[in-house]
């Protein structure tokens, strides 16, 4: 097995590579591969016991040129500020490559938040938001969920910001509870995201969706709404669905004879995306090894859970039959399966541009909130269909016009819109 593979290292050698190909000025370039700013802070928690606990938090601004930052808040007990480094670096290039007015950033806590009360969860979020008040907001950054993190989570942390500076700020976090602020289709978006630019792609490969079958690593949100739109917009089927089960400490693989049934394995997940195995069993399933995901029969990979888990090793189980590698997670693939993809022709749809949905319905949470008019569901996936098909079209455009790969080409499309808003506000002139 190969070492740790870290993230922010992993988006440095990605964004250098592009750096390179595009003749970016060094000076720029240098720039772009470091965050503008970061924060680390301590939060002391009362707990329920009675004993006083101190978490590490963290937030990363990575650049701010086009719009507010803009990402998740994670609660993972492995997260680091490299990782958040990394997943704010990525955030600049996805709301870059969706062209939507927004930087990037990332924050997170290093703590495993099914272990908390609801009690203690509520205390630790709003312990963030007093250590990160004064630098958050709706013009200069809007937090959101990420792994680890809920709807009700963002409400808490919104109600502390609104707390602080003494009136009622829904703008400040997105991803929020429906009639907290939340936006409705903002559940499914970024799964459905991804299922979008899979039907651009298969168009464009010239495939038959209902003949074509997935593999899906992970059932955390994404992962379960790309399932459910991959067999109910695209008429497919899909083999198996992976998901870290936090009782066992360890993932697992579920897949079952003519497809799995989304809705059914919905219906016995929990808040943390743990498959009720016991259940699942019951129903038909056949559980296996978190890896075997990989190893399945299918047209089409769609990594949906961490950075990393498309690795050197792990490409070596992988089908011959695979055309189509959709990352729905952030960073799962790293330099050597993205060699592996070239040589063997199997098209990628990149994170930043893959997984954009979420951010981008983010973004029209955010409006919605300034005008404090709410658009109807369809209204808001119509208008994140039209966002993403643009952006996926953007990219592929860029990529068979400089002869790239589709992630060369995201980069290209993202970087060259960063630098022309930074150039655009006079930050390159040395007057900024």
């Amino acid at each position: 097995m190969s070492g740790p593979i870290n993230a922010f290292e992993m988006a440095q050698k990605q964004f250098d590579g592009v750096a390179k190909q595009l003749n970016l000025d060094p000076g720029i370039a240098e720039v772009l591969r470091w965050p503008m700013r970061e924060y680390s802070f301590r939060i002391p928690v009362r707990m329920d016991d009675g004993s006083l606990r101190v978490f590490q938090g963290y937030r990363v601004q990575h650049n701010d040129a086009r719009g507010p930052n803009k990402g998740g808040i994670r609660f993972h007990p492995a997260e680091t500020m490299d990782t958040v480094r990394a997943l704010a670096t990525w955030m600049t290039w996805k709301c870059a490559v969706a062209d939507i007015p927004l930087g990037g950033g990332k924050g997170g806590i290093i703590v495993d938040p099914s272990t908390l009360t609801v009690n203690e969860k509520e205390e630790l979020c709003r312990g963030w938001v007093r250590s990160m008040w004064k630098n958050i907001g709706p013009r200069n950054d809007v937090p959101a969920p990420d792994v680890g993190t809920t709807p009700q989570m963002m409400g808490w942390m919104m109600d502390e910001y609104s707390r602080l500076v003494g009136q009622y700020t829904p703008g400040v976090f997105t991803g929020k509870p429906l009639g907290g602020g939340g936006s409705l289709g903002r559940t499914e978006a970024t799964g459905y995201g991804v299922i979008y630019t899979v039907r651009e792609a298969m168009k464009h490969l010239k495939m038959d969706s209902t003949k074509s079958v997935a593999a899906i690593e992970g059932f955390g949100n994404v992962a379960q709404y790309a399932a459910i739109g991959f067999v109910e917009m695209l008429g497919g089927t899909v083999a198996c669905v992976s998901c870290y089960d936090r009782h066992a400490k360890k993932s697992f693989t579920y897949s079952k004879v003519g497809g799995i049934d989304p809705h059914f394995l919905l219906s016995i997940v929990d808040e943390y995306g743990t498959i009720d195995q016991a259940k699942a069993e019951k129903a038909g399933y056949k559980v296996e090894d978190g890896d075997a995901w990989i190893t399945y029969e299918a047209d089409v990979l769609i990594p949906a859970a961490i950075e990393g888990h498309v690795n050197a090793d792990t490409i070596k189980k992988m089908s011959s039959r695979v055309k189509i590698v959709a990352e729905g997670a952030n960073g799962p693939t790293t330099p050597e399966a993205d060699d592996f993809f070239k040589a063997n022709k199997i098209f990628n749809i990149p994170d930043f541009l893959c997984n954009a949905g979420g951010v981008t319905t983010s973004y029209f949470e955010s409006v919605q909130n300034d005008m404090n008019f709410y658009w109807p569901k369809d209204e808001v996936l119509q208008k994140l269909d039209q966002k993403m098909t643009s952006a996926f079209h953007g990219v592929l455009e860029m990529s068979e016009k400089e002869g790239v790969y589709m992630r060369d080409a995201a980069y290209m499309v993202a970087i060259s819109r960063v630098v022309k808003a930074m150039e655009l506000r006079g930050w390159l002139t040395g007057n900024a």
